[in-house]
């Protein structure tokens, strides 16, 4: 498995939707010679450091004598002059010597790889601090037999089909699905160069033979993901990894590939986010972010987050203050320009956490036992919602003494205008997880409501298909020639409902759709409609999109049955 770690290993991607010749990775160690700023200060950052070999630059964890026990099993961990290696005892009593084939991740915790068979790669449950300096297992409660599919050995922590898309540059899980099992493949292990701009050989021709200037002909200077591709475009690139999502192909597409192309994201589901949209699950950002005042003004990641190296632009209140401030920012002119950073607006002592924007505007949840993510939905606090939705507040959770209530009180009191706390969705929602059919017709005004987020109005939508009706898909018909990808598909979710002339007839127009994701809802769709009275061309186009759609599936032949399993991975 040497070749599985080789950093230097080129592949061919899928060919751009572009027509341009096909380009081949050529490694972030090439770029070095011409980016040498950006390249250092990739290097040693949390991308570079997603995934990488196991040697003393990059183990953290004691494998010198130390152990684990707990959970229902032991571990000793040691290493030698071959390497670092697990001695694993099981619930049920087996004993299996394990090697250490690659280690993810630098901070708050490390996590370590095995190779259980030729080529397959599995994630261990039992991790390490690197702040506590401790052995911790991810999952704490009753333990999981090795049958079961969420035990480290199962399929819900195989590695290739499940996380290597985000932790490596050019990644191809090639799953042979008669011998089940894995051939893959990379480009460079970790997050490199080319993960972002798109493999780089074209790049490096179009170097030699054109001088900056005529960067006009072509802005990407030969990438398929251009430098100045604009906010969105570099939006929805980060959204690639993250984002809760279900990839349409290999999981790894070209930089450069639409978002909508290339996944289908998964709206504010209950169980992922509360009903007021703040995070619950496992989101990665993405979903957060685009309910955000935010993102509708055109803010991006890279306004606040360093791409290189990973890093927030700025410490404390200072990242907010760069806009949220009486200077505001010329980039923005929606701002209001006044004093954020004073008691006069978070009513706490200054330098204190109560002052910090983060600790009221983007409420942390913590994940995988240490690692602490903050909600980007960057909300207004609003703890008079907690006793509706279950949802946390800020306020309480730094006051642990006192009540969601108590602090709707105090903000009240503060913040006296009452059109703050108005009509919020989340009630809805909340409504919605206990009478479908009572909150109907609210689900259809905010699906509607041009004034609320597209991916709030597309979680109305998926809210509605339980008690959808010919009325309400009447009612969201017109949300078919949207704008939002998000909202053309779920709208093309609640067409079923109609009559089936007027189901086929809405949804004919959407066989050919762009973004893939649109088609694909349509498709979805038409498994329950009558085709007959399609014209030969939309005959034609359902059985070419439904060829697509069977490539699509090909390539989760290595995804299990959720019902064979007794857990759902968080």
């Amino acid at each position: 498995m040497k070749k599985f770690l080789a950093l230097c290993l080129v592949l061919f991607c899928p060919a751009p939707s572009f027509g341009q010749e096909t380009p081949s990775y050529i490694g972030s160690q090439a770029c070095s010679d011409c980016h040498d700023y950006e390249y250092r200060s990739w290097r040693g950052s949390d991308h570079e450091r997603a995934w990488t070999a196991a040697d003393p630059e990059n183990v953290r964890a004691d494998f010198d004598g130390s152990s684990f026990e707990g959970v229902g099993m032991s571990v000793d961990f040691s290493h030698d002059s071959e390497g670092y290696h697990a001695l694993v005892t099981e619930s049920d009593g087996s004993t299996t010597l394990r090697d250490v084939h690659s280690v993810v991740g630098i901070e708050p915790l490390q996590q370590y790889l095995f190779e259980t068979e030729p080529g397959r790669l599995q994630s261990f449950d039992v991790v390490w601090d690197t702040e506590k300096k401790e052995w911790f297992h991810l999952y704490p409660d009753p333990p999981l037999p090795p049958d079961d599919g969420m035990h480290w050995t199962g399929p819900y922590k195989n590695w290739n089909a499940r996380c290597a898309e985000c932790h490596a540059t050019g990644f191809e899980k090639r799953f042979d699905a008669v011998a089940g099992a894995y051939h893959s493949t990379e480009a460079e292990i970790g997050v490199g160069c080319e993960a972002c701009h798109g493999p780089g050989s074209a790049h490096a021709s179009w170097m030699e033979t054109h001088s900056k200037e005529e960067a006009a002909t072509d802005p990407g200077y030969g990438l398929t993901m251009e430098t100045e591709a604009g906010t969105e475009r570099w939006i929805q690139q980060c959204a690639g990894c993250h984002s809760r999502r279900e990839a349409y192909g290999d999981g790894n597409p070209l930089p450069g590939t639409p978002y909508h192309d290339a996944y289908r994201l998964t709206p504010l589901t209950p169980g992922l986010y509360y009903p007021d949209g703040q995070i619950r699950g496992e989101v990665y950002v993405y979903g957060s972010f685009l309910q955000s005042k935010m993102y509708e003004q055109g803010v991006g990641c890279l306004d606040c987050h360093d791409p290189h190296t990973t890093r927030l632009i700025a410490e404390g209140n200072a990242l907010c203050a760069q806009c949220h401030s009486p200077a505001g920012n010329v980039e923005f002119p929606t701002l209001v320009l006044k004093e954020y950073d004073t008691p006069d607006h978070h009513h706490h002592e200054p330098d204190t956490a109560g002052a910090e924007c983060k600790n009221c505007h983007m409420l942390e949840q913590v994940y995988m036992g240490n690692d602490w993510r903050a909600d980007h939905s960057f909300r207004i606090p609003r703890p008079d919602l907690s006793g509706i939705t279950g949802a946390p507040d800020a306020c309480s959770a730094c006051h642990t003494d006192e009540t969601a209530s108590w602090a709707a009180t105090a903000i009240a009191e503060w913040y006296p205008d009452p059109n703050s706390r108005g009509v919020h969705y989340g009630a809805t929602f909340a409504m919605t997880l206990s009478d479908p059919a009572q909150s109907k017709e609210r689900l259809v005004e905010i699906a509607n409501d041009e004034e609320t987020a597209d991916i709030v109005r597309a979680t109305a939508l998926a809210l509605l298909r339980p008690s959808q009706d010919a009325q309400a898909a009447r009612d969201t018909a017109a949300l078919l020639t949207h704008d939002s990808p998000l909202l053309r598909a779920h709208a093309a979710g609640i067409q079923q409902a109609a009559p089936s002339a007027d189901a086929t007839r809405s949804l004919e127009p959407l066989l050919t759709a762009q973004p893939r994701t649109v088609r694909f809802a349509a498709l979805r769709q038409f498994f329950g409609l009558p085709t007959d009275d399609l014209t030969e061309q939309s005959k034609h186009d359902l059985d070419a999109l439904m060829a697509e759609w069977r490539a699509s599936q090909a390539y989760k032949a290595d995804f299990p049955r959720r019902k064979s399993f007794s857990r759902v991975p968080r």
